[in-house]
């Protein structure tokens, strides 16, 4: 056992350095990135090539490549308060603002970013921004908005809607498939109140399954044991042959990693749903 929990530390540790290098704009990678604009070169490559080669060079490529110093959400906002402070928005600010919306930030955070803006660089100005980026965000909910927050803490994506086993849970979930290789290790998010029915690891020899939470909170529990809250780090070992379910709390999203521990004659049985009685009475 204490191999196999060694051997998964690893996997983890490498696998969220490379997530977190890589794909996640909120965080710092280990380089400069690759990043590469042409619309220099498009729009003004035959009338001004210098510009051209200066916007796509060096601003968008050297400046905003420049992810060891600073990630690409925060320098979204920085651009975007910049350009709103200057009375700039025009087609580059709803440019600007897209890029802020893909990099990570949310709703809720440009309403309050071009609020702060306001009383400092101009009531007007603001009231232009705002007219953009309603735009721009048009379709964001605070549900959205509270996932884009969420998937903010993860070190893995939050994954695909989990379809195949939906009749198995209660609320919403979503698999991602970190590691298939020797290992079957999968990151399982669970929207607030969402959780799996009570089922059985079953083997006739070792089995299991092995827990460990990665983001938000939620709760683990034994048939005949009160549940457990679990935080990012707690890790729950599951004995095969032990009735059980896990999920989110009421007002958290909650990401654990799971994998099957090595036996034989494994399989899953699946059994009824957490009483939603029980479930509610657990915050209390």
């Amino acid at each position: 056992m204490k191999k196999t929990i060694c051997a998964l530390t690893l996997t983890v540790i490498s696998l969220n350095m490379a997530y977190s290098q890589s794909s996640n704009p909120a965080r710092l990678t280990d380089g400069p990135s690759d990043i590469v604009q042409t619309a220099g070169r498009d729009r003004l490559g035959c009338f001004a090539p210098e510009f051209a080669r200066l916007n796509d060079d060096v601003l968008f490529g050297q400046v905003w490549s420049r992810t060891d110093s600073l990630s690409l959400r925060d320098r979204s906002i920085v651009t975007v308060t910049a350009l709103v402070s200057s009375g700039i928005t025009d087609s580059s600010l709803t440019y600007h603002l897209q890029s802020a919306r893909k990099n990570g930030v949310t709703r809720t955070e440009i309403a309050e970013i071009l609020t702060q803006v306001a009383f400092y660089a101009g009531w007007p100005k603001a009231w232009a921004a705002f007219n953009q980026a309603l735009e721009v965000w048009r379709d964001d909910t605070p549900v959205s908005d509270a996932r884009a927050l969420f998937e903010r803490e993860l070190i893995f994506p939050v994954g695909e809607p989990n379809t195949a086993y939906a009749r198995y849970f209660t609320g919403n979930s979503y698999l991602y498939p970190v590691a298939t290789d020797g290992i079957n290790l999968v990151n399982v998010t669970f929207e607030p109140h969402c959780r799996n029915n009570w089922h059985i690891h079953h083997a006739t020899k070792g089995g299991g399954q092995l827990l460990v939470c990665v983001a938000g909170t939620g709760w683990y529990q034994e048939e005949g044991k009160p549940a457990v809250k679990m935080r990012p780090g707690d890790s729950v070992t599951i004995p095969a042959g032990v009735k059980h379910w896990h999920g989110a709390a009421a007002d958290s999203w909650f990401a654990h990693l799971a994998m099957e521990l090595p036996g034989e004659g494994l399989s899953n049985e699946w059994l009824e749903p957490v009483d939603d009685t029980h479930y509610d009475n657990l915050a209390q």
